[in-house]
């Protein structure tokens, strides 16, 4: 009797809902509790930009407060290219950090529409494999991954602020080993290029 009511309610369960939609499900609430990576992105607007917009990214020099090793110098911006050059086909990046108003410089000598301003706010790059066990040696640094990103999205001819973002991730139990907080930046930036284009996750 039992499996037929388990039977059952499978049958209902896949008649009312898609596996891909079931699948979503069940990564954002292992995600939630703490099983695998998890980001919050935080903006101030939700403005859509045209497909072909060219899109200059840089990011500062600043370097993050945390623990750990510093991430590479241009990480964000580095990851936010390869997030946004699959939706939008015009994009470039700096090869190295750069203030701000060089940045729209550069940005403006290319022709770009568009300046994506990156960098780390903060980083806690924990121990996540024997290497780093090595190096630190402390029982209080197992753990995972955390990071905070701040981006503002600038209109190149107007230095107008069109957006701003701050993404907060995390590593999960399951998915921290060998990892970096640069590491969990590529499933947010993605998300926030598709949201740009107003495209659903």
């Amino acid at each position: 009797m039992r499996s037929l009511v388990l039977v059952l309610t499978l049958a209902a369960l896949g008649g009312c809902m898609k596996v891909s939609d079931m699948g979503k499900g069940v990564r954002y609430h292992m995600s939630d509790a703490g099983l695998l990576d998890h980001s919050d992105t935080r903006r101030t607007l939700s403005i859509r930009l045209q497909p072909d917009s060219f899109i200059f990214i840089g990011q500062g020099a600043f370097v993050p407060p945390g623990k750990g090793p510093v991430p590479q110098h241009n990480a964000v911006a580095e990851e936010a290219f390869k997030s946004f050059v699959e939706y939008f086909p015009m994009v470039r990046r700096a090869e190295a950090p750069l203030g701000l108003e060089e940045a729209i410089a550069q940005a403006r000598s290319f022709g770009a529409d568009y300046v994506l301003y990156t960098r780390f706010a903060r980083t806690d790059d924990r121990i996540g494999n024997g290497d780093e066990w090595y190096d630190e040696q402390a029982v209080d640094r197992l753990g995972w991954d955390s990071g905070v990103v701040q981006m503002m999205l600038i209109e190149t001819s107007t230095r107008y602020l069109i957006d701003t973002v701050r993404i907060k991730s995390r590593g999960g139990l399951l998915t921290f080993h060998d990892q970096t907080p640069r590491d969990l930046l590529a499933a947010p930036m993605r998300e926030y290029a598709r949201s740009l284009l107003g495209m659903s996750r």
